[in-house]
């Protein structure tokens, strides 16, 4: 069985936007303070309250969408070649 390289990096993409946009709704809803505990918690240890950006503009959001988009892209479909290489 081989993988469809379009549809695999496109389903990778896809799915790091819909991440992408639940990060964004999630620093929204919750606020600055809860948000440094929650990703401090799954960082181990990390601590990001310097790093976070609450008021980040819509321009920026909007090219990271696009960046997440590309690399998922890109990485779904190397991994579905490699896969396709693999198991000839």
């Amino acid at each position: 069985m081989k993988l469809n390289v379009k549809k695999f990096g496109l389903a990778l993409g896809l799915t790091g936007v819909i991440l992408y946009i639940s990060c964004i709704l999630l620093m929204l809803i919750i606020g600055q303070a809860r948000i440094v505990k929650f990703f401090n918690s799954l960082l181990h240890g990390l601590d990001v309250s310097s790093i976070i950006r609450i008021e980040v503009p819509l321009w920026e959001a909007a090219i990271g969408i696009v960046e997440t988009f590309i690399l998922g892209w890109l990485i779904g479909a190397c991994i579905a070649t490699i896969y396709n290489t693999l198991v000839k």
